[in-house]
């Protein structure tokens, strides 16, 4: 699809840049099926959209949050279906919800941990000082 200039658009290299990727990555997602194929200018090259970078924005705050390539595979092949997979992609992201607050609570114990040994060597230390 030549995507032309109706719209302001971004190349693979500012498109990763603006999302935190590497144009690796980007391409990458694209031939996972995480991205619907890009638009084209008229020499071939990739263009994205503002709507495609924010799905982009989307796809790193899921793999950010621990969601395995296949849910997000499967969010993407669900969001493609249209409004008919709605409930299907609310429990997706309920139950990845609930994976991450499990990870926040697990984290959050291990920080504990972490703060109860930089005090103890701060008072090992102040009593060798």
């Amino acid at each position: 699809m030549d995507i032309g200039f109706r719209e302001k658009s971004l190349s693979v290299g500012e498109a990763a840049e603006r999302v935190g990727l590497t144009t690796y990555t980007l391409r990458w997602y694209e031939q996972e099926g995480l991205v619907a194929p890009v638009g084209r200018d008229s020499a071939g090259r990739r263009r994205y959209t503002e709507a495609d970078v924010n799905w982009l924005f989307l796809l790193t705050r899921l793999r950010r949050t621990g969601m395995p390539v296949r849910d997000m595979r499967r969010y993407a092949e669900l969001a493609r279906q249209g409004d008919r997979t709605l409930g299907a992609r609310r429990a997706l992201f309920e139950a990845h919800r609930v994976r991450v607050l499990a990870r926040m609570a697990d984290l959050t114990e291990d920080l504990k941990v972490l703060d109860h040994k930089i005090e103890a060597y701060r008072r090992a230390e102040e009593e060798l000082g």
